[in-house]
């Protein structure tokens, strides 16, 4: 098979759910989704929400170029259905893929405001994940309204300290419901993380929206090991997105001693770092 263009994306973590306040903001992690078109068609595993389809579907409906005949490659290192933003990282990697291969220079703005449209239709997101979106496409934070266009919706933006480490603990699926009235309920913890985010403290964030989800989802498992975490000298823990796996921030000297602490209780870790730079497209021969 011939590759015709190529994409790539980044996981994220959480620093504001947006069901919660109305406002989301993530992160970029180095977890990366990579997505190619080929000249024929090719089965993906793993598309269980058929997101691909719906980006087919809405670059079509935009009127861009498209091969007559494609079809997507698609390797990934972020695990799926844990709230690391696996769904934001595959549609926007496709669709910079297709905007290699068809040579339409759009921008990462234009590219997150399709992306929210796919996942919306696939039913990925509730709210589009505008927020996971740009953490997908460009390095640093963004506080956003997930309502604007991409392009008007971010408020406040900033750097992470890529010298960090950010440990990922996996506790297998997701199998809770996400009930918006739950997170409204805890409407006075979110309102402090995004007090926390305005200050500049977005760390100080991550931790209070988790005690936040937590709640909302009755994950008290997920409390007691960010509490955990945070008593074993990480700076940050709480759950991403909607869950299950929970983020934690540590200087690099701790993240060993910590990761050691979550296996102990039969969890799996990943260590990583926040994004540096996300590469765009692939040269394509």
């Amino acid at each position: 098979m011939k590759i015709l263009g190529s994409g790539k994306a980044n996981g994220a973590i959480s620093i504001l759910h947006a069901v919660g306040i109305g406002k989301g903001c993530s992160v970029g992690i180095q977890l990366e989704t990579k997505v190619q078109i080929v000249d024929e068609p090719n089965k993906v595993n793993g598309d269980m929400h058929r997101l691909l389809d719906s980006v087919e579907y809405f670059w079509r409906k935009e009127g861009l170029p498209i091969p007559d005949e494609f079809g997507w490659q698609v390797e990934s290192t972020i695990p799926i259905g844990q709230g690391l933003k696996s769904s934001s990282a595959l549609s926007c990697a496709a669709f910079r893929a297709l905007n290699s291969c068809s040579w339409t220079g759009l921008s990462n703005s234009e590219i997150a405001d399709l992306a929210a449209k796919s996942q919306i239709m696939s039913k990925c997101a509730i709210t589009g994940s505008m927020d996971d979106n740009w953490a997908a496409l460009e390095p640093g934070w963004k506080l956003v309204d997930p309502t604007m266009g991409a392009s008007e919706s971010i408020i406040i933006q900033g750097k992470m300290d890529e010298s960090l480490s950010v440990l990922v603990c996996l506790r297998g699926e997701r199998s809770l419901e996400i009930s918006p009235k739950r997170f409204l309920e805890q409407r006075q913890i979110f309102e402090r993380a995004l007090a926390s985010i305005m200050s500049g403290s977005p760390l100080d964030s991550l931790s209070s929206n988790g005690m936040a989800v937590s709640a909302a989802t009755d994950d008290h498992q997920a409390l007691r090991i960010s509490n955990l975490c945070i008593a074993s000298g990480s700076i940050a823990s709480g759950i991403s997105g909607s869950g299950p796996a929970i983020a934690i921030v540590c200087f690099e000297d701790d993240a060993e001693s910590i990761s050691a602490i979550i296996e102990e209780m039969g969890l799996l870790t990943i260590q990583t770092r926040f994004a540096s730079s996300i590469a765009t497209v692939e040269e394509v021969a």
